[in-house]
């Protein structure tokens, strides 16, 4: 795998959002999902079709953190630094701990087969949230009659948050774990749910609507402002006013704030792995 870089100058207005670059980090991906930073230093993200999870340092080629990883697609670290995976080709959600060794955290609702899980966050208290939606073949062997979003407590208990109408997919929370915000895929929306300190998500609303291209991956800075992978970057602020739109020259399927300031956006794309700096900071939820 080839190591590339080159520059798009972009040139961004209001808020913190101007005079910026988008690198081309890296690529040959079949598929790039699922980016999550460490505060080891380093980036990981998914090559779906692969089975593959690459590890990015900046600064060094990229090499291969996991091999066979079951259609890896969202990544998460809480804040132990155990990774967490939604891994579609076996519809579950697992975490790694920092010695290797992997656990099964949810595979079955109801005594029924997850769907394929696609996106995953997780709160600084140990509650993680993920998306179970399904695309293309997927669908074909589904034993959930719904596309759902589900929450693991920290003791593991698995709860369904709501059934969708609508595929989710990306997910995230505001930097006080209080909101939950979850992509639509299908409706082209952004939902907005409030979480109490037990986890529990409550009052789903419409946050934005009309997002351009199919929605992905969030994210969200210390701000509160919230980043929307689809076709490019869309950032809107908390209460829902857009303030940028980013192009980009392929979709972004997901996306997640790096580097040791926390101030750099990577962006996975269909082929290729983006980053753009940043006037302001990621949140620690992740």
């Amino acid at each position: 795998m080839r190591h590339i870089l080159y520059l798009l100058p972009l040139a961004l207005a209001a808020q913190d959002f101007s005079n910026y670059t988008v690198e081309k980090v890296t690529a040959n991906y079949r598929s790039s999902e699922g980016p999550a930073w460490s505060r080891e230093g380093f980036l990981l993200y998914s090559d779906v079709p692969r089975n593959k999870i690459i590890k990015y340092t900046p600064g060094e080629p990229p090499e291969i953190f996991r091999e066979d990883a079951h259609g890896p697609s969202g990544n998460a670290f809480d804040e132990r630094g155990r990774l967490y995976t939604c891994e579609t080709a076996l519809r579950r959600v697992t975490r790694t701990d920092k010695s290797g060794k992997i656990e099964v955290l949810a595979e079955k609702w109801d005594g029924r087969r997850l769907n394929a899980p696609n996106d995953i966050v997780v709160r600084r208290d140990g509650h993680a949230y993920f998306t179970d939606p399904a695309f293309a073949s997927q669908m074909d062997s589904r034993e959930l009659d719904f596309f759902g979003i589900f929450h693991i407590s920290p003791k593991g208990q698995l709860a369904l948050v709501a059934k969708t109408k609508g595929r989710p997919n990306g997910i995230a929370l505001t930097p006080n774990g209080h909101i939950l915000y979850v992509s639509n895929s299908d409706a082209r929306t952004v939902l907005a749910y409030d979480v109490d300190r037990n986890g529990a998500a409550t009052n789903e609303r419409v946050f934005v609507s009309g997002i351009p291209g199919v929605p992905g991956g969030i994210k969200v800075d210390e701000k509160g402002n919230v980043y929307v992978a689809g076709k490019g970057i869309s950032i809107y602020t908390p209460q829902g006013k857009l303030l940028k739109h980013i192009e980009l020259s392929e979709p972004a399927s997901n996306l997640s704030f790096g580097d040791a300031d926390l101030k750099t956006l990577y962006i996975t794309a269909r082929t290729s792995v983006y980053r753009i700096r940043l006037d302001v900071k990621g949140s620690f939820q992740y």
